[in-house]
């Protein structure tokens, strides 16, 4: 049966599942209620496992700055005195890798989450659901972009000891008086209207978020100086805020991934050697791109390694590139021009099944954000979703390079609705 034919006889069934997996994205109101170790409450976390960003791989084919985020990380835990034999534990079979996704996460470009890091609890209470996510670094050399040095290791375990403690202390306080956490959307719904697209550009969210938590630092039995430290590392590192949109989105998409029949994508994640996207809870990969990039000074193409990191998400979910039209400052950091921005944005209204009700474009007159990728309007016209991202040095150790633009692969898509069109074969042989 042809892609056409499927299109016409299984429009209905098929109409009705992408409603119900947009009607719970839509209903969704996520709240960040709490930092946690990872080990503590993500599901099927163990001592051995370290998570990954993007669809499922083994060690022998994974990228350079996903290998060095690993490694790093095994140092992080204490389980390896050095990059070496943190190497030897992977190969002899001592770690459990697996995907962020696959356990109610997500973590941008390496996406490397180890038991002990502390990550961002978030709620869906609509739906009882939770996902997590863990802390931002901020630029340049960082684990997450696979840079794994005594300064990367020396910050984590500040993250992790000082860091995580005090916000923590200031999310249980806001929570408290709003009755049931800090929901994220507003938060990015505002940034939007503020010139960010909550993807590489979140300038404006990292602002209203530290608004949002003065109150809790206030109320908190913390000194000035206390307070005051974690001012000071968080501002100027706009992505702190990107890893909560990311775990809000997941939440938001977690109940939605066991919708049958449906054609819209839950996820959009890459590894740096594959991009993947999530359909019906089933992950489908094709070889991942090279961004076309803005690179920082003493890098170029050479220096690149394909597109990495969970944190397409956001434009699964009418963020980043289909935003991306009411940020052109955003131009400044992953190149291009405003007027590319807009026309890509207005492309991927083609391509989904709905217009968001959480996020809206001024410059479009409040229009709803383009929300909803369906696999097979992708399939059929080519259009392939435009994705704002960060750049990873293909080496590991070296850390950012750059930030860009990338198309995801039309190939993933392909497969996805090939995939469709044999189930809707099997069903009507069932018939």
């Amino acid at each position: 049966m042809s892609l056409e034919k499927i299109l016409s006889s299984q429009e209905q069934p098929r109409s009705q599942a992408n409603q119900r997996v947009i009607g719970i994205f839509q209903a969704a109101n996520p709240a960040v209620i709490d930092i946690q170790p990872a080990l503590a409450v993500i599901p099927g976390m163990t001592l051995e496992t370290i998570l990954h960003a993007g669809p499922p791989i083994e060690w022998a084919r994974m990228c350079g700055p996903m290998r060095g985020a690993i490694l790093g990380a095994l140092v992080y835990e204490g389980r390896a005195a050095g990059l070496s034999e943190a190497e030897r534990l992977v190969e002899r079979g001592e770690v459990r890798l697996a995907p962020n996704h696959d356990h109610g996460a997500v973590g941008p470009m390496a996406g490397v989450t180890s038991p002990s890091m502390p990550v961002w609890v978030l709620e869906n209470a609509a739906y009882g659901v939770r996902a997590y996510c863990n802390l931002n670094e901020g630029p340049g050399r960082t684990l997450r972009y696979g840079a794994n040095g005594p300064e990367v290791i020396t910050r984590l375990h500040w993250m992790r000891e000082t860091l995580a403690p005090r916000l923590r202390e200031a999310v249980l306080r806001v929570g408290e008086a709003a009755g049931g956490g800090l929901p994220i959307f507003p938060l990015v719904r505002e940034a939007l209207t503020m010139g960010d697209e909550c993807h590489s550009r979140n300038r404006a969210a990292l602002t209203l978020l530290l608004q949002a938590l003065l109150p809790g630092f206030l109320a908190a039995d913390l000194s000035a100086s206390a307070v005051a430290e974690i001012y000071n590392f968080l501002v100027g590192r706009d992505y702190f805020f990107l890893n909560l949109t990311m775990a809000a989105c997941k939440a938001a998409w977690l109940p939605a991934e066991s919708v049958p029949g449906a054609s819209v994508v839950t996820a959009l994640s890459r590894n740096g050697v594959e991009f993947g996207l999530h359909l019906q809870g089933r992950w489908f990969a094709a070889p991942s791109p090279v961004v076309d990039g803005h690179y920082f000074s003493g890098f170029g193409a050479d220096d690149a390694n394909r597109d990495i990191g969970d944190s397409a998400i956001t434009e699964a979910s009418g963020l980043g590139g289909f935003a991306a039209g009411g940020a052109p400052a955003v131009t400044g950091f992953i190149g291009g021009t405003a007027h590319e921005l807009m026309e890509a944005n207005l492309e991927m209204y083609g391509i989904t099944a709905a217009e968001s009700p959480h996020f809206f474009l001024s410059v479009l007159d409040g229009r709803g954000t383009p929300t909803g990728i369906d696999v097979l309007k992708v399939a059929q016209s080519g259009v392939c979703p435009f994705v704002t991202t960060g750049i990873a040095h293909r080496e590991a150790g070296v850390g950012q390079v750059g930030a860009g633009r990338v198309r995801a692969p039309l190939a993933l898509f392909q497969a996805a609705a090939a995939w469709l069109e044999e189930q809707a074969r099997l069903e009507m042989e069932k018939k």
